[in-house]
């Protein structure tokens, strides 16, 4: 049985992420078994982190660095629904968020180089075949925060500024070892999506 393709869409708060991971899954079950999952999890480990994000839970930076580190091994090496057996079971596995998020809102606020060595087993056990970078402007992703609401630990102007111009650091670093494609998400979801697609299918023998 052949492997499952592992794809980890990244973006900014408000960047559309969720929607788009969920368009694309339909897209692709027609291939055969699609499973979506996200960062923080449903374990306890992403319990924990989703109560400090909310502010129910107060946690210094480097806490939450840690917990971040700690609940993608899970994510990864969980023994019943843990993301390398799905693609060894030939599941395609749709990921919102992955280490590149710590890398960008950790690293924003702790140093990169710690966040970077925390994360290294995970880049080491499970590197995506491809991540989509949605990429929006932090005043348009904080119009669509707005729209939802309460906003969480890391949703105003400043920090999303500061976390997109991480993410482009690291992208930049890692470019030789990591296949990251910018889709830019400012549109409609549906022009979005049709992107979305246009890139994922590189992975199943389409073209870019």
């Amino acid at each position: 049985m052949a492997r499952g393709k592992f794809i980890v869409f990244e973006g900014t708060d408000g960047s559309g992420k969720t929607t788009q991971m969920k368009l694309l899954g339909e897209y692709l079950s027609a291939r055969g078994p699609v499973h979506l999952t996200h960062e923080p999890t449903a374990s306890p480990y992403g319990a924990l982190l989703r109560s400090c994000m909310a502010g129910k839970t107060d946690a210094d930076e480097h806490v939450i660095a840690l917990l971040f580190a700690a609940d993608r091994i899970d994510h990864i090496q969980n023994a019943e629904h843990g993301m390398a057996g799905l693609l060894e079971a030939g599941v395609t596995v749709l990921c919102d968020r992955y280490y590149f998020s710590s890398f960008a809102y950790n690293g924003g606020f702790v140093p990169l180089e710690w966040v970077v060595e925390l994360n290294r087993p995970a880049m080491e056990m499970l590197r995506p075949d491809l991540v989509i970078y949605l990429d929006v402007s932090p005043e348009d992703a904080m119009a669509r925060v707005a729209l939802r609401g309460e906003r969480e630990r890391y949703e105003d102007l400043a920090r999303q500024k500061l976390i997109r111009e991480k993410y482009f650091e690291v992208f930049e670093r890692f470019k030789a070892t990591e296949n990251v494609v910018v889709v830019q998400s400012g549109s409609t979801p549906e022009a979005t999506q049709r992107e979305v697609r246009r890139v994922a299918e590189t992975l199943f023998g389409g073209k870019a």
